[in-house]
């Protein structure tokens, strides 16, 4: 694939301020592939956003907008949509990347400093993280900003499948958004629209340590991992990338694991 493939193709990505979702930015702003990021960060994070990626986005010589809003709120969804339309005209958003990481962590029985996850917490979590995938997917095509050859990835863990202390609400998020993701590509299928899901690696982002004992799963996924070595964001977004050119057609409902073998190594 040449950066010709992508070059003044529209990518909207969801949490796109660190992590992957920055990442990902990086990645496609410097294959010519426009940005729209949706955020949600204060202070130090809100400014280095528009210190320091937006400025670095531009220099590729693409076109960024960056908004700090709420993705899960209807009401600023609906906003961003009609944004969006303005930025891209007749054109469809060829890439839309989830990778909202913000939940309870916090367990379901035993308490951390008198605490345990509330319903409410719980239901904020799934929403947020997994549910407001659909509610987007639904928007968009409503808005026609879809169309042949798009494409939505969304962004899994091993913790989808796995118990880890404190992650119950974000794994129940993640089997949700993977299920979510299995039916989205069923529906679009018809209409050359393709969702799948891409299962990271440990990755050393600040959403994983804000997990409790973070440095204990640093530890063992590198003992674990036959690379030798963590996951990063660039590997991902490498590979959000390579799954972006448009003549790739054929692969839709997966979750791609993206590790250098750490899930196969037991």
């Amino acid at each position: 694939m040449s950066q010709a493939d992508l070059k003044g193709r529209w990518a909207l990505i969801l949490g796109a301020s660190s992590g992957f979702g920055a990442a990902t930015a990086r990645e496609l702003a410097a294959n010519g592939v426009n940005i729209i990021g949706l955020h949600l960060d204060r202070g130090a994070g809100l400014e280095a956003v528009k210190t320091v990626l937006v400025p670095e986005l531009e220099a590729t010589g693409v076109k960024v907008w960056y908004s700090n809003t709420n993705i899960a709120s209807d009401e600023k969804r609906a906003e961003a949509i009609v944004k969006i339309k303005e930025l891209v005209g007749e054109q469809k958003i060829h890439v839309i990347m989830h990778s909202v990481a913000f939940g309870s962590l916090l367990p379901f029985i035993g308490d951390i400093n008198g605490q345990t996850l509330t319903r409410a917490q719980m239901e904020m979590t799934l929403d947020v993280m997994a549910n407001s995938l659909v509610y987007w997917a639904q928007d968009l095509w409503r808005a026609g900003l879809l169309g042949p050859g798009s494409r939505f990835f969304g962004m899994t863990s091993a913790g989808s499948v796995q118990a880890i202390e404190s992650y119950g609400a974000v794994s129940a998020a993640k089997s949700a958004l993977e299920s979510h993701t299995r039916q989205l590509g069923s529906e679009f299928a018809k209409h050359g629209i393709l969702a799948n899901c891409i299962m990271a690696g440990v990755t050393d982002t600040a959403a994983l340590r804000k997990i409790p004992g973070s440095d204990k799963i640093v530890e063992n996924a590198i003992k674990k991992n036959p690379s030798g070595r963590l996951t990063t964001t660039t590997d991902v977004a490498k590979t959000i990338r390579a799954l972006s050119d448009p003549e790739l057609t054929w692969i839709t409902g997966q979750v791609i694991v993206v590790d250098g073998g750490e899930l196969i190594s037991g």
